[in-house]
C-alpha cells in the first residue's frame, strides 16, 4: 500500500513541473510546448532523485537491521556454549558420584563381608569351648586368625606348613623342629654369638656363595585385608644355615662397603619374584630397600641404575624404599641419583619414621608415594601432640599429594579398628603375617624334588648350588620340614 508521504511527494513534484512550465510560458514568453517539454523534464529529474534518495535510505535501513541480527545470533550462539559447559558439568558431578557411591557400597561390602567372617569365627570358638565345658573334646589348639586374602596364589612360594601356636600345658611335648629349617627364632638369635670380625667374614661368604635369601612380608588394604604388596626382607645364611636378619648386619656391610653387593643381589631377586608374581597378577607390586651408601655411591648406584634401565617395564610395580633419615641427608650426588630413577618411572617409599614432621609437597616432587608410619608412632597421644599434624588427619594430606600412608608393625586388632578412624588404606605386621621364605625351586607340598632336578633349576636361574638342607627336604623321610633359599624364583614359571 502505498504511503501517504510519497503520494504528497508525487503531488509535490507535478505542481513543481507544472509551475516551471507556467512561468516560462508568461514570463519567458516561451511556446506551450516548449514549456510542457521542460516542464516534463523537470518532473522526470525529481522523480529519479526521489526514487535514488529512497533507495540509499532503505539501504542504510537494512543494513543497520542486519547487524542488528548479527549481534542476536552472536549472543543466542554464547547462551548455547554456556549452557553445554553447564550440561557438561552436571553430567561430570553425576558421573563422579555415581563412582563415588560405588566405591561407598564396595567398601560396605567388604566390610560386611569381613563381619561375615569374624562372625563365623565366632561361632566356631564358642562352638569348640561349649565341647570343652559339656567334656564331649578334648582341649584343642587355639583357632588361627583369618589370613588375608591374597590377590594371587603366593601361598605356594611359602612354606605350605603354617606357623603352631605353642603348646597348652596339658598337652604332651612337641618335638624340636630339625636343625636345617630356618625358625623365625634361630633368625633373630643366630649373629648372637658373631663378633665384627667373623660377621664380615660371613657376609663375604654369603656374597661370594650366593647366600643371600629374601623373605616377603605382604601389605593389605584396611579393613578388607586384601594383599597388595610385599616388601621384600634381606636374611643372610651363615654357614651353618642360621639366618642372620637384616639389623645384625647392615651396620657392618655398610662400613665395609659391601652394602652395595648385597642390595644389588636383593634387587635382582625382587625383579625376578615380580616377574613371577606378574604373571599371576597386574597389580601386586614389590617394596625393595636399598642403602644410602649404595645412592651415594657412583659405581654401585652405575650398576643398579643400568640393571634398573634394562626392567624399565617393571617400574609402576617396583617401589624402592629409603629410611627417612636418608631423605633428610640427601645431598647433591643423591638427589642426582635419586632424580635420575625418578625419571625413568621408578616410585620410592620411606620406612623407619621416627616423627611426623613431614613435608608431603617436597617428598611427592622426588617421587614418594608411599610412607610407612609405625602403628605406635600413629597411635601414641604423646608423640601426637608434639608433631606437626594430628595423625588422623595424615592420611588426607598425604593423598591430596598423591602419597599413600601404611601403618607397619601392627600387632593387635584393637590397632587396626583405631587406624580405620585415622583413615589409613593399608598394614602392614604379624597380626595379617609375618615374613616368610620362598620355597626352594622344584620343592613340592609332599617333599619336593629329587636334588638333581633342583640343580638343573637353579643353575639356569643364576643362583648357588642346592644346599645339604634342600637336599634333606627332598628325601621322603622329612616331607614338612621348611627350607630356605632363592632357587625358587623361577619355580612355578
Amino acid at each position: 500500500m502505498i504511503r501517504i508521504s510519497t503520494i504528497f511527494i508525487a503531488i509535490c513534484m507535478v505542481l513543481v513541473a507544472a509551475s516551471l512550465g507556467l512561468v516560462l510560458y508568461s514570463v519567458a514568453g516561451i511556446s506551450g510546448t516548449e514549456s510542457a517539454i521542460v516542464a516534463l523534464t523537470a518532473l522526470t529529474f525529481l522523480i529519479l532523485y526521489n526514487a535514488v534518495s529512497m533507495r540509499l535510505r532503505d539501504r542504510s535501513d537494512v543494513g543497520g537491521q542486519i547487524a542488528d541480527l548479527s549481534r542476536g545470533t552472536a549472543d543466542l550462539a554464547r547462551q548455547v556454549a554456556e549452557f553445554g559447559r553447564r550440561l557438561a558439568a552436571i553430567e561430570g558431578r553425576i558421573a563422579s558420584s555415581n563412582s563415588a557411591n560405588s566405591d561407598r557400597v564396595q567398601s560396605v561390602v567388604g566390610e560386611i563381608n569381613e563381619l561375615g567372617g569374624l562372625v563365623r569365627q565366632l561361632a566356631a570358638t564358642v562352638s569348640t569351648h561349649e565341647d570343652l565345658l559339656a567334656g564331649h573334646a578334648p582341649a584343642p589348639a587355639p583357632v588361627a586368625r583369618p589370613a588375608p586374602e591374597a590377590p594371587l596364589d603366593l601361598i605356594a612360594s611359602f612354606d605350605e606348613r603354617p606357623a603352631a601356636p605353642p603348646p597348652l600345658p596339658a598337652a604332651p611335648p612337641r618335638p624340636a623342629p630339625p636343625a636345617a629349617s630356618p625358625q623365625t627364632a634361630s633368625a633373630v638369635h643366630a649373629g648372637s654369638g658373631h663378633n665384627q670380625t667373623q660377621m664380615l667374614a660371613t657376609l663375604r661368604g654369603a656374597i661370594d656363595e650366593n647366600r643371600i635369601d629374601i623373605f616377603l612380608q605382604p601389605m593389605v588394604t584396611l579393613p578388607q585385608r586384601k594383599v597388595r604388596f610385599y616388601e621384600a626382607v634381606t636374611r643372610v645364611r651363615d654357614e651353618r644355615d642360621q639366618l642372620i636378619a637384616a639389623e645384625e648386619f647392615i651396620s657392618i656391610a655398610e662400613a665395609s662397603g659391601l652394602i652395595g653387593r648385597i642390595d644389588n643381589m636383593v634387587l635382582l631377586r625382587c625383579v625376578q619374584v615380580l616377574r613371577r608374581l606378574m604373571v599371576r597378577n597386574k597389580d601386586v607390586g614389590v617394596f625393595c630397600n636399598l642403602a644410602a651408601s649404595t645412592l651415594g655411591n657412583s659405581t654401585t648406584f652405575a650398576q643398579c641404575l643400568d640393571f634398573l634401565e634394562a626392567n624399565r617395564a617393571l617400574a609402576p610395580s617396583l617401589v624402592l624404599e629409603f629410611k627417612q633419615s636418608t631423605f633428610r641427608a640427601l645431598g647433591p650426588a643423591e638427589t642426582e641419583n635419586l632424580a635420575a630413577l625418578a625419571q625413568r618411572g621408578f616410585r620410592f617409599s620411606i620406612d623407619h619414621v621416627t616423627d611426623l614432621r613431614i613435608e608431603p609437597r617436597e617428598l611427592a616432587d622426588r617421587g614418594v608415594r608411599f610412607i610407612k608410619v609405625p602403628a605406635s608412632l600413629l597411635l601414641d597421644p604423646k608423640r601426637a601432640s608434639t608433631s606437626d599434624i594430628h595423625p588422623s588427619d595424615l592420611s588426607d594430606l598425604l593423598g591430596r599429594f598423591g602419597i599413600d600412608l601404611i601403618a607397619e608393625r601392627i600387632e593387635g586388632e584393637r590397632a587396626v579398628v583405631d587406624l580405620l578412624d585415622y583413615d589409613v588404606r593399608f598394614g602392614q605386621g604379624f597380626l595379617f603375617a609375618p615374613p616368610r621364605p620362598l620355597r626352594p625351586e622344584g620343592a613340592s607340598a609332599t617333599g619336593g624334588a629329587l636334588p638333581n632336578q633342583a640343580q638343573d633349576i637353579q643353575g639356569s636361574n643364576g643362583s648357588a648350588p642346592t644346599s645339604p638342607s634342600a637336599t634333606t627336604a627332598a628325601t621322603p623321610a622329612a616331607p614338612s620340614q621348611r627350607i630356605t633359599g632363592n632357587a625358587a624364583l623361577a619355580r612355578r614359571i
